[in-house]
């Protein structure tokens, strides 16, 4: 084993950590990991991606379950049209981007650029997201209300971004269940994982088809990931998610712009 994958197992469980910590994110990392550390290809790394958020959220939700952290229904809600989404895209719309795109001044844009290019701006988006500092939060008492068509658009607009880029969407879905189902933080950031596992795992079904997976590599990979959500949900007992988002969103904000570089 190279430097190089032992890197990328490290980085496996910080894609945990970072889930559990803070709702989202850390599918923020497992795409670069995989195509930068690992070695695959961008289409083959955000179906990894998906398989590997799912299952990493599905043990952070039920850990949040069984600590009443998930509103269920708001999940049922957000996430049937994002599942949906998800599924189409990775099924239909991702195999049918052409390998070769456009040329630029002799600077042939690939499919595979394309798409760390789009992730990377996905990564921006998501770092400004996280460095913005929240406004008063929902308190723990305060009436949930639902704009249910709102939800619905938003769960399709990040199926789709899930699909394209192989993330979450975590730092789209938590500013969304705090603004339009008014839910606290707190409960915002454990239903949002089981958002994530389901949407992620169904747009994951739609890359079975389409390619050859590596089961042994991907399991271990989603084995250290799922250890690391466990020290996350265990660890957000002691620190402020709050003060770790704000910083981790600078270190999406580098990652996304070393990314830019890199393809470019």
């Amino acid at each position: 084993m190279d430097l190089n994958q032992i890197l990328g197992y490290i980085g496996a469980l910080v894609v945990g950590l970072v889930l559990g910590l803070i709702g989202g994110g850390g599918s923020i990392l497992t795409v670069p990991i995989l195509v930068y550390l690992i070695g695959l290809n961008p289409v083959t790394a955000t179906a990894y991606s998906l398989f590997v958020v799912g299952t990493t959220s599905l043990f952070g939700a039920v850990q949040n379950f069984r600590n009443k952290m998930v509103d269920v229904r708001t999940a049922i809600v957000f996430a049937i049209p994002a599942f949906i989404a998800v599924y189409l895209t990775r099924r239909y719309l991702v195999p049918a981007i052409p390998d070769s795109l456009f040329t630029i001044f002799d600077f042939e844009v690939t499919k595979n650029i394309f798409i760390m290019l789009f992730f990377a701006i996905v990564m921006l988006l998501a770092s400004t997201s996280m460095i913005k500092t929240r406004k008063k939060q929902t308190s723990e008492e305060q009436k949930i209300t639902y704009n249910i068509p709102l939800i619905i658009v938003e769960g399709l607009i990040v199926g789709i971004l899930t699909g394209i880029v192989g993330a979450g969407g975590g730092f789209l879905i938590i500013p969304a269940l705090v603004l339009l189902a008014k839910l606290p933080m707190k409960l915002a950031v454990g239903t949002s994982l089981i958002i994530i596992a389901t949407k992620s795992l169904i747009g994951f079904l739609g890359d079975v088809q389409n390619l050859v997976i590596d089961w042994t590599f991907l399991l271990t990979f989603t084995t250290i990931s799922i250890i690391g959500i466990f020290i996350g949900v265990y660890t957000t007992k002691f620190i402020s998610g709050e003060k770790l988002k704000k910083g981790f969103g600078w270190f999406t904000l580098l990652m996304a712009l070393y990314i830019i570089y890199k393809e470019l």
